[in-house]
């Protein structure tokens, strides 16, 4: 080959991707359970930790547009997780707040990242391997979410 730089075993990106791809799937019989998918997994963890969010901060979080999330949480509305209004301080702002039957979905969910952490155990990588991916990857992605200025 001309260009070994064009070689996908030689791409930071590939490993990164086919991993994530590796990941959910392994998310999915946790979630089919509860009868969601993984982005409304994600959606659920940040409204867990504070409920009555602006659309804005939750599509910040997930490094999403907003005309990304919104169909996905008009979905989760719709199934009766979430209610979402406009802000009372600023019209433009959309809040998003959960239901009694999300809140109740915490519990169930609750088991979820240690069987993950076990699945992913059965590897030869240990908890310590896992917690230095796991920050070298935000270190990644802190990196490429701020805004760069040409040279």
């Amino acid at each position: 080959m001309a260009y070994e730089q064009l070689k996908l075993e030689n791409q930071l990106c590939f490993p990164v991707y086919a991993a994530s791809r590796l990941i959910t799937r392994e998310y999915q019989p946790y979630l089919e359970k509860l009868g969601i998918t993984y982005p409304q997994y994600l959606v659920f963890m940040i409204l867990w930790e504070t409920d009555n969010v602006p659309v804005t901060e939750i599509a910040g979080k997930l490094i999403l547009n907003t005309n990304t999330i919104t169909p996905l949480l008009k979905r989760m509305e719709q199934m009766g997780f979430i209610k979402r209004r406009r802000s009372q301080e600023d019209e433009r702002r959309v809040m998003v707040g959960l239901t009694e039957k999300g809140q109740a979905l915490q519990a169930e969910a609750a088991s979820i990242p240690q069987a993950m952490v076990e699945q992913l155990r059965k590897s030869n990588l240990n908890v310590e391997d896992l917690l230095k991916l796991k920050e070298s990857l935000n270190a990644v992605i802190r990196f490429l979410s701020t805004e760069k200025t040409p040279d």
